[in-house]
């Protein structure tokens, strides 16, 4: 699924083909919830890094987030005029990136069942509303974004 997205301001125009456009992973990390998270969480999706077309790149920052008093090699890619969270990319895995849901304009599916996870990094004030059948992690869930969208057929 080919996805669109974009800042706030318009400044940075991107696309990305998906084969996991569903939004439901809800991740409660201190640097998603303070980067890209207004709810208190944010939902990454993946995509084929060698599809990624920008348009605006000039417009855009990187943030590095320091984990455990180590600078991370996963960019934080956001619109330096508006501030939009728009994707995260990452050397170590140079197949993918990862766009915010928040920052796509397509239409995205809704998912049957989400994952709430990094719920051990949730702020206090943060409910997790979980359905019936939605899986809860203190850390990260060992089922990838790809497993879970083959485990469910639902692949694009």
């Amino acid at each position: 699924m080919r996805l669109q997205g974009s800042c706030h301001c318009g400044a940075v125009r991107f696309s990305v083909e998906s084969p996991h456009p569903y939004p439901y992973q809800r991740c409660y990390c201190s640097i998603c919830r303070k980067t890209a998270g207004g709810g208190g969480y944010a939902i990454n999706l993946s995509g084929r890094a060698a599809t990624l077309e920008v348009e605006g790149a000039e417009h855009q920052g990187i943030y590095r987030a320091v984990i455990d008093g180590e600078t991370s090699p996963g960019e934080r890619h956001f619109c330096r005029h508006c501030a939009s969270a728009l994707w995260v990319f990452d050397p170590r895995w140079p197949e993918l990136v990862h766009p915010f849901a928040s920052a796509i304009d397509t239409e995205l599916p809704i998912p049957p069942e989400r994952v709430h996870l990094l719920l051990d990094s949730k702020a206090s004030w943060v409910e997790v509303e979980a359905r019936d059948t939605d899986k809860c992690f203190a850390g990260y869930p060992e089922e990838s974004i790809d497993d879970w969208h083959r485990r469910l057929g639902l692949e694009r």
